[in-house]
């Protein structure tokens, strides 16, 4: 039976998981003490803040530090949250070794020896809790797009019961997603599930994701805030603006318009705080004007400027 994500906000556990990350003002957000078991309690926190305030899908990947570990742990002492769905991706390793300031994060590789491996990495921690595996960061260029033996061993997972989907990255988000949507094993459609990078800057991924709605799938938004660019002092003028007339914070207004898309199922909160998450769980009481909504629209980047100037963002 096809997995059912329930539809609204969800939690990311990419910011909080791993001592570094490309967030604005994350210096702020966490503090001084970055070590494993401080960033476990924290991330346990958020994940009984998040639980208690209605949300009930959480997104991991190998490659967030110790992501899957901290919801291992989360889950199995919160047997009350049997009713979370929980994502996870393969496809990039974590390298950082716990540094801030590693000179390499993470690797990616999408062959068929990664995905066995990481597979049984995520096995290990999650076993049966995992309802979702993503292949990380889907390009048109990646050899998951075309790896027959690959399809063939995830259509084997999918047919055991997991649901299986993928996420993007870069300018070329939608050429990847209409490509990804072509894929099928014994003529059935691969992917069940999108995850793709949309927000108030960076819109391009909108008519495909659209399309991948249509075709069946189920949309997950991620990095709605633009790591820190729609989020407080960092916020254009024009968000601002929008933010004052309708009384809430430039988060929630941001994330709201994701919301407010026909084709959004699942929008991902990357809150590192508990009044970070309050907010971006406000905006599901937003309501924004055509006028507000035009404003927002304006702010659009080129799509090659916008993940020009993220690939230029430091690691905190």
């Amino acid at each position: 039976m096809p997995l059912t994500l329930p539809h609204g906000l969800g939690f990311g556990l990419a910011a909080v998981a791993r001592p570094g990350y490309i967030t604005l003002g994350r210096d702020a957000d966490l503090g001084g003490d970055r070590g494993v078991e401080a960033l476990r309690t924290r991330t346990h926190d958020l994940l009984d803040a998040a639980y208690a305030q209605g949300v009930r899908y959480v997104d991991a990947a190998r490659s967030y530090g110790r992501a899957e570990e901290f919801l291992a742990d989360w889950l199995a002492a919160r047997p009350d949250a049997d009713d979370v769905v929980v994502g996870s991706k393969w496809g990039y390793t974590y390298t950082a070794g716990w540094a801030v300031d590693a000179e390499r994060h993470e690797v990616k590789d999408h062959g068929l020896a990664t995905y066995e491996r990481q597979r049984a990495e995520t096995d290990a921690l999650l076993g049966d809790r995992l309802d979702l595996s993503q292949i990380h960061s889907v390009t048109p260029g990646s050899p998951a797009l075309t790896d027959g033996r690959l399809h063939a061993r995830l259509a084997e997972a999918a047919a055991g019961g997991l649901t299986v989907g993928f996420s993007t990255s870069g300018p070329a988000q939608a050429d990847a997603i209409r490509a990804a949507l072509a894929v099928t094993v014994d003529g059935e459609p691969l992917f069940r599930t999108v995850q793709s990078t949309y927000n108030v800057l960076e819109t391009s991924a909108g008519p495909a994701l659209a399309e991948a709605h249509d075709a069946g799938l189920t949309v997950i938004v991620k990095e709605g805030m633009a790591n820190g660019r729609l989020a407080g002092p960092h916020a254009p003028a024009a968000l601002r603006t929008v933010a004052e007339g309708t009384g809430l914070t430039c988060d929630a207004v941001a994330l709201a318009l994701i919301l407010r898309q026909p084709w959004a199922g699942v929008v991902l909160s990357g809150a590192a705080t508990r009044a970070q998450l309050a907010s971006n769980l406000s905006a599901a009481t937003a309501r924004l004007d055509d006028d507000q909504v035009a404003a927002l629209a304006a702010l659009a980047e080129e799509p090659h400027a916008y993940w020009e100037r993220r690939g230029r963002l430091p690691w905190h």
